[in-house]
């Protein structure tokens, strides 16, 4: 990390102190300092000090979002409500729906001290059993989470169950029609397939929206210490984030490159996905008999991602390097989502 500043981006750590020191006062004891830990198009974080404790703030990024692909009041309700459960999550300390006191949203939550595994060099030093032991808790923790109750945390109209997988498909292909360049063989079809083949949902849970190993902090003794980036949670099928998380483990295995979930699957060393769906099973008691169904969204939803980049990169409206082989990825996607909806698994 950089040395901590006084000047950060989006972020006037004055006008934060003065709105914590009215909402929480004594909270902070000193004077506020802090540095960007992670930043681009998806929500900005910072962790703060006051040169005896430490938070992690988190906001919308900067320039003009969708209000809901950013909502800072989703992600800070769903943290408070998984509080005290299976799952662990930061504890949050407040809530800030004023764009007065920074202009935008924000919320305060406690620094959960751990390592985020999102490169090759990261999970490279790792040994087997830390590989295998790190994987089944990753699973364990999602069939914690779809085994809660919404209700009984006060998240029971967190979403709208009903219909949940139609509008998936159709909002990603709202997506895709916003992001047309070019013809991509295979992707109207894919859509096609899977909007004619939504499952009869059979379970509603707390739905993560992105669960990855990359999105939960391990600590020092390799425990999974928290679970991070609630900003797509929702009610749901749980199965999509367990379709989603067979996308990002094998599915970009012979690929150029993985711009998503870097140094992880089978070729990193860790355990094969049928291994991880067999121990979710196991756990979770769940019906996996149309789970090809939910890996084609998943690798559906990711090229649509993925075209999206490639489309602000043509028309110039990606900032820094890399972005120049996403284009290329997406095609291969669609291919295995198609083989994915001929398989039965």
């Amino acid at each position: 990390m950089n040395a901590p500043s006084t000047e950060l981006p989006g972020l006037d750590l004055d006008r934060v102190r003065a709105y914590l020191d009215t909402r929480r006062p004594g909270l902070v004891t000193g004077p506020l300092r802090g540095e960007v830990v992670h930043g681009g198009r998806s929500n900005l974080t910072y962790v703060l000090t006051d040169g005896t404790s430490r938070w992690v703030l988190r906001r919308p990024p900067l320039g003009h979002v969708l209000a809901t692909a950013h909502d800072m009041g989703r992600e800070h309700r769903v943290m408070s409500a998984l509080a005290g459960t299976a799952v662990p999550v930061p504890r949050t300390h407040v809530l800030c729906q004023d764009d007065a006191v920074i202009g935008a949203p924000f919320y305060l939550m406690e620094h959960v001290e751990g390592t985020v595994y999102r490169t090759p060099e990261l999970t490279g030093r790792l040994d087997a059993d830390q590989r295998h032991d790190l994987t089944r808790q990753l699973v364990d923790v999602l069939a914690e989470l779809h085994a809660i109750d919404p209700e009984q945390v006060g998240l029971g109209d967190f979403g709208r169950p009903e219909g949940f997988l139609d509008r998936q498909v159709r909002r990603w292909s709202k997506q895709l029609a916003a992001s047309r360049s070019r013809d991509i063989p295979g992707i109207d079809e894919l859509a096609a397939r899977l909007a004619a083949g939504v499952p009869r949902t059979g379970r509603t849970a707390i739905v993560h929206g992105d669960y990855r190993l990359d999105n939960v902090l391990v600590g020092p003794e390799l425990r999974i210490d928290a679970v991070l980036d609630w900003e797509m949670a929702t009610l749901g099928d749980p199965l999509t984030d367990l379709g989603l998380l067979a996308v990002y483990w094998e599915g970009f295995s012979g690929l150029d490159e993985n711009p998503i979930a870097k140094g992880i699957g089978p070729e990193f060393g860790f355990p094969p996905f049928r291994d991880m769906l067999g121990r979710y099973a196991e756990r979770s008691g769940a019906e996996l008999s149309e789970l090809d169904w939910y890996i084609g969204f998943g690798f559906f939803k990711i090229a649509v991602i993925l075209e999206g980049i490639h489309y602000r990169y043509i028309h110039g409206q990606t900032v820094g390097a890399g972005f120049d082989h996403i284009g290329a990825l997406v095609a291969p996607l669609v291919a295995q989502g198609l083989a994915t909806l001929d398989e039965e698994v």
